[in-house]
């Protein structure tokens, strides 16, 4: 019985994603095609990203395939539920399967959109078993008692839905194969990456999950954990990526790239061992920096660290529940890069309680740290998070789930949602004026002074609108 793995991003149809052009493969899929493989399931993997809807719907003409995997995310949503409503019109006898970090807390809307099955939670072991079962049943309907036996699926039964156990999540990730990159055209992403900034990159996973607990990240597919393949193991992949495809330079994908400081000793060494350094970028957290942390990044290969910090003003993110000092954010900014390392971070605006004297606080840390690169978002609640149940009840009503995403659901802030459009243009232009006048007087530099200017008087007249949401 042929199977499919695919997912629903389409990069011809998303112009913000065109502009950036930062495309990764699809690294869920991939690992479950080679989990698939190692067990002895044929798989084939139809890679959206650079195809178009019209050649997807040829393929699964032509193909019939059976069984049909496809990864959700939150970006994704609104394409995969198309998909499925052209494989129930068009392939009624195949069988949809869901998974990713969209589907555990809507897998009622989903199942009833048209999916027969939404895995919930890691989709490897889940996927092997659920394969086998409906392999099993070929030509009659599969009994709910041997759906029962699988853990972290959900389906209808009965017009009821049904959620099966939890199932463990993998404990040795040394276990898995890595991802069957050779499924899909790899060097269509190092080619747009070439031509857009001059260098290519390819991700990469060393962990899973985060032990975190910020309440506005989802944690719907891993939870709350911390697992890691062994540094030799990770070493291995990075030996074969650069034999095969020699990119640039990498994306650690890890949530918390520093976050064992054990772990990146023994992958200093590994690396030094087999003479495999590749430029790097990654994520980590202030509190697990400090000074020989920075030199073993250098070491490594690291030439740019994403530092979170969401905010500049501590009240914020004490709200956030990071757990972390903006100070000491500040002081591993500063000192990455006096280490010739580039430094990013992450800021949010428009959380619960955040207010005016907050954002400007945040538009000093940024000034004072002043990293090489920041990105900025107005706060939005993913279902399934602390943050979603905070603001629940004071949500934007009648959204209709089937077109719609989490990222259009507003709710009851301290200002009007217009008034934080407003203070992003106002921190960004605020911020590189800073920049630029640091480095000479120019027109540009100006035009960011106005920018700032004019978008802190729409702040104020926002803020004083009898219509606050």
């Amino acid at each position: 019985m042929s199977v499919l793995l695919t997912h629903g991003y389409f990069l011809a149809d998303d112009v913000k994603e065109q502009q950036i052009m930062r495309p990764y493969a699809p690294l869920g899929i991939l690992y479950i095609s080679a989990y698939l493989e190692q067990h002895g399931i044929d798989n084939d993997v139809f890679d959206t990203t650079f195809s178009t809807k019209h050649k997807f719907r040829q393929y699964l003409l032509e193909h019939q395939p059976k069984i049909i995997g496809i990864y959700a995310n939150l970006m994704t949503k609104l394409n995969v539920l198309e998909i499925v409503q052209y494989i129930n019109e068009s392939l009624p006898n195949s069988k949809i399967i869901l998974g990713g970090p969209d589907v555990r807390y809507n897998a009622e809307n989903y199942l009833n959109s048209g999916a027969d099955f939404v895995v919930l939670g890691e989709g490897e072991e889940t996927m092997l078993e659920l394969i086998h079962t409906i392999n099993n049943t070929v030509g009659v309907s599969i009994p709910k008692d041997a759906l029962d036996k699988i853990r972290g699926i959900s389906f209808l039964y009965e017009g009821k839905r049904i959620e099966t156990l939890e199932r463990d999540k993998i404990k040795d990730l040394d276990e898995l194969p890595v991802p069957n990159r050779k499924k899909i055209d790899l060097h269509l992403y190092l080619d747009a990456w070439k031509k857009f900034h001059g260098t290519n990159a390819i991700s990469v996973s060393t962990m899973r999950g985060c032990p975190y607990t910020c309440k506005w990240c989802s944690r719907a597919v891993y939870g709350l954990s911390y697992r890691r393949r062994s540094p030799e193991k990770v070493a291995q992949e990075l030996e074969m990526i650069k034999k095969e495809y020699n990119p640039d330079t990498l994306w650690f994908v890890d949530d918390v790239f520093t976050i064992s400081h054990k772990w990146l000793t023994a992958f200093r060494d590994e690396l030094k061992k087999r003479d495999v350094i590749i430029p790097y970028e990654c994520i980590t957290r202030a509190d697990r920096m400090n000074e020989d942390v920075i030199k073993m990044l250098k070491e490594t290969g690291c030439f740019r660290v994403w530092i979170g910090a969401e905010s500049g003003s501590q009240r914020v993110i004490d709200l956030m529940d990071r757990r972390v000092d903006v100070n000491q954010v500040r002081d591993m900014i500063k000192l990455t890069k006096q280490f010739g390392i580039q430094t990013g971070t992450f800021i949010m605006l428009g959380y619960p309680g955040e207010t005016e004297a907050d954002i400007e606080e945040t538009i000093k840390h940024l000034k004072e740290s002043n990293p090489d690169h920041f990105t900025i978002t107005v706060a939005y609640p993913i279902k399934g998070t602390e943050l979603y149940q905070e603001v629940e009840a004071s949500q934007t009503p009648d959204l209709d789930w089937t077109t719609t995403t989490d990222r259009q659901i507003d709710f009851e802030r301290m200002y009007s949602r217009k008034y934080y459009d407003y203070a992003v243009t106002r921190v960004v232009s605020e911020v590189n004026y800073f920049k630029a006048r640091n480095i000479n007087r120019n027109t540009s530099a100006i035009k960011m002074k106005v920018k700032s200017v004019v978008a802190k008087l729409g702040m104020q007249l926002q803020k004083f609108s009898t219509n606050s949401f």
